[in-house]
């Protein structure tokens, strides 16, 4: 065993999410040996004490052999017609698999809308901890059949991470078809390195991180890395390995990949507001705004902001790009868009004069603003 492991073999409350590839024969259809499989070894840790939140991808592609559809669909509404279908078949099976074991199972289907708006975020978070109290597994997964951009959430890698966070547990374990992080393609002549342990972004650097091609998933190693630095940043630690290697896994063994946790821990608001929220417009910055909301960490004021895009509503998270045109932090806005051109470049004393008291106040709250910078897969974070 490894003993930088003991947080995931010690865990309490545990969240492990399995991709598509690990659940799906090729042609699409629910193969009963795999989940049998994960099953087995989820309840032996199950009855161990630890509860078990599983994140579960598989909906659409366990749609795709009742529709009869060669490959997953590309366009949205037939994606969502296979969800629907594939849905009911992939808790049916969980549920008569964890059965064997006198288990019962619980659905729970999210969207990102969830994770942020802050009374569904409540409500998730209760309905989660009252199904672990009364000794349910929930399976989660992302409600495709009414998403938009959820479907293309990074194949429940991200959803995991904050259901992690949300319901506290004290350990993520990322199963797929794929046994560890490697600094290449362990396909290619000479094959690749696995990496043991990844303890901050230096250790990726040089990293080749694909992005799926698989035929019923969507996520790849990018997804589950994003995925590992929501959790780790959050102080939670992560392994991530393939389904046959689960039982190793959670007993410390030293296989996959292991994500040291940092030691932050972000409030839930932040971290949803970074990793769950999309930007539903774009507030342009000068340099001197810049400054002040990322060097300083001040709230944004009208007189700093040159520029606005979308169509977004007061409470809507946006998007703040500096001069030219990098994506910097991301706030919750206070103003509709439709207001915000007249109050560029004015001072909130100027906008009280002549608009009224109300108008002088900033446009987001230096609490309501989170910082954002690329990571090494191209993606933003805290």
């Amino acid at each position: 065993m490894n003993s930088e492991r003991g947080g995931v073999r010690t865990a309490s409350r545990l969240v492990v999410k399995v991709g598509s590839s690990s659940l799906t024969t090729p042609q699409g259809t629910i193969d009963v040996d795999r989940v049998d499989a994960l099953v087995d070894v989820l309840a032996a840790r199950r009855a161990s004490g630890t509860q078990i939140v599983l994140v579960s991808s598989g909906a659409i592609a366990a749609g795709l052999g009742p529709l009869g559809l060669p490959t997953r669909p590309r366009d949205l509404a037939t994606q969502q017609a296979a969800a629907s279908v594939g849905q009911g078949v992939l808790v049916a099976r969980y549920t008569s698999s964890f059965a064997r074991y006198g288990l019962r199972v619980g659905q729970v289907l999210l969207t990102a809308d969830d994770m942020m708006r802050r009374s569904h975020h409540r409500n998730a978070q209760r309905t989660l901890d009252r199904l672990l109290e009364l000794g349910i597994v929930p399976v989660v997964n992302e409600n495709d059949t009414v998403a938009t951009d959820e479907i293309r959430f990074g194949d429940n890698d991200r959803l995991a991470a904050l259901v992690t966070h949300l319901i506290h547990a004290d350990a993520l374990l990322l199963l797929s078809d794929v046994d560890a992080l490697y600094d290449g393609d362990p396909r290619r002549p000479g094959g690749a390195n696995r990496l043991t342990d990844v303890r901050g972004p230096e250790d990726l650097v040089g990293v080749e991180l694909g992005r799926s091609s698989g035929r019923v998933g969507t996520g790849g190693m990018v997804t589950k890395v994003q995925a590992a630095r929501i959790a780790t940043g959050a102080g939670i630690p992560v392994v991530l390995t393939a389904a046959a290697h689960a039982a190793q896994a959670l007993v410390g063994a030293d296989v996959g990949t292991y994500f040291h946790p940092g030691g932050r821990h972000p409030g839930t608001r932040l971290l949803w507001l970074a990793h769950a929220a999309t930007g539903r417009g774009r507030l342009h910055l000068d340099s001197g705004a810049v400054e002040a909301v990322v060097g300083r960490r001040k709230s944004l004021l009208p007189a700093g902001v040159t520029g606005v895009e979308g169509d977004f509503s007061a409470g809507d998270p946006v998007d703040l790009c500096g001069p030219h045109g990098d994506i910097v932090a991301r706030g919750l806005v206070n103003f509709d868009a439709a207001e915000i051109p007249d109050l560029l470049g004015r001072s909130t004393r100027e906008l009280a004069s002549s608009l009224g008291p109300e108008y002088e106040r900033e446009l987001i709250h230096r609490d309501d603003i989170v910082l954002l910078e690329p990571d090494l897969t191209g993606a933003s974070h805290v």
